[in-house]
């Protein structure tokens, strides 16, 4: 086939394409079928891999550090930016549960049992 018989340029089919998904997506906005979420509180800030460690045996992981740092926030692990104060979330699991920073103590003073009377002192010691 020669050049001459060529109907289309490949330039001309790109800026085609082009221009139909730019006015595709100008269409949606302009219909409202795209949606723009107002409430920030909700979104997902990132996600997350764990990779287990185990006693012995060596992981891979990229040897430059993330933009983000750790740190307690009532309790739950928060993941925060590090030039950027305000971005903190708090790290959940798949059913949206809170990560403690660590892990309550089977012995410690929420398991025991509170004294029936905690202001008074035990008469049998005297």
């Amino acid at each position: 086939m020669s050049q001459d018989s060529k109907l289309y340029t490949t330039r001309s089919l790109i800026l085609t394409a082009i221009a139909a998904i730019a006015g595709s997506v100008l269409v949606l906005e302009v219909t409202g079928k795209i949606d723009h979420s107002g409430n920030k509180e909700n979104l997902p800030i990132a996600e997350f891999t764990a990779i287990q460690v185990a006693p012995g045996e060596s992981f891979n992981m990229s040897s430059k550090a993330s933009e983000l740092h750790a740190r307690c926030e009532n309790g739950y692990l928060a993941i925060a930016a590090d030039i950027d104060p305000s971005y903190l979330g708090v790290l959940v699991d798949y059913k949206n549960r809170g990560v403690r920073c660590s892990r309550p103590s089977p012995t410690g003073p929420s398991a025991l049992p509170a004294p029936e009377n905690p202001g008074q002192r035990d008469q049998s010691d005297d």
